[in-house]
């Protein structure tokens, strides 16, 4: 088996952040979110349920952008039943951010102004629905001072910060279990609830990191670098889950 390549590692990462989910709806969005997310109910967390992205709980590894797949089909899941599952807080989501800062505040809305921004993005979407009632993971797969900032520009999902002053419902509920990007892997274990540097990808040294990032990250003395996939993670990502490779696609390939 060939060596694994970084979109390998980032969707290894991404698994890691499901596990000890057990049984819950695992709802990654975007295709390296997604095969994360089947990455990992096919090896240690077999208990989550995935949508095929579509309308049903699939029980077979689908892969990634092929709409004609073959589907074990465990239940269906419209869209209006996502709430309930939402509401009820078993749910593990993987967002995007266009934009993300230390306490974990995310906008996907909008660069600039809100009155008169920029640039329109995709708006508030379930940002702040999912982020007071379940766990949320980021994926950011251009780590620059332009994703990781001071401030955000229009709070989508709010960070640690913003929840800090609302009922303990709300903060018992709000989890920001981890931010991946293509540099390394950050989550907001601490006391000051900021983010902090977890582990460093393969070939990317600490200090990258941080001058990619516009604000003070949290930096311990001792970081590690990210798992490698084992060999049966690389099969079933390029064999089952991504035999295509869209993922490629994030990265340039």
């Amino acid at each position: 088996m060939s060596p694994a390549a970084i979109d390998e590692v980032c969707a290894v990462a991404i698994a890691e952040a499901f596990r000890g989910d057990g049984e819950i709806l695992c709802n990654p969005i975007g295709t390296t979110p997604i095969i994360g997310g089947r990455l990992a109910r096919a090896t240690f967390e077999p208990d989550m349920v995935m949508t095929d992205t579509i309308s049903v709980l699939a029980a077979n590894t689908l892969p990634v952008g092929d709409p004609d797949a073959e589907r074990l089909v465990e239940a269906w899941m419209p869209y209006r039943d996502i709430f309930d599952v939402v509401w009820s807080g078993r749910r593990h989501i993987v967002m995007g951010a266009s934009q993300i800062d230390a306490r974990g505040n995310q906008n996907l809305a909008a660069i600039g102004d809100w009155r008169k921004p920029k640039a329109q993005l995709l708006g508030l979407r379930g940002a702040p629905g999912n982020l007071v009632n379940h766990a949320t993971t980021y994926w950011v797969p251009n780590h620059s001072t332009r994703t990781f900032v001071p401030e955000v520009d229009v709070v989508s999902g709010p960070g640690y910060d913003r929840v800090a002053g609302l009922s303990a419902a709300v903060r018992d509920n709000h989890e920001i279990r981890r931010v991946v990007s293509n540099l390394g892997v950050f989550d907001f274990a601490n006391d000051e609830k900021r983010m902090q540097l977890v582990s460093v990808h393969p070939d990317v040294t600490v200090d990258q990191v941080v001058e990619a990032t516009g604000f003070e990250l949290i930096v311990g003395d001792e970081v590690g670098e990210t798992r490698l996939p084992t060999d049966e993670e690389l099969r079933l990502i390029r064999e089952v889950i991504d035999p295509r490779g869209l993922r490629k696609a994030e990265f340039g390939g």
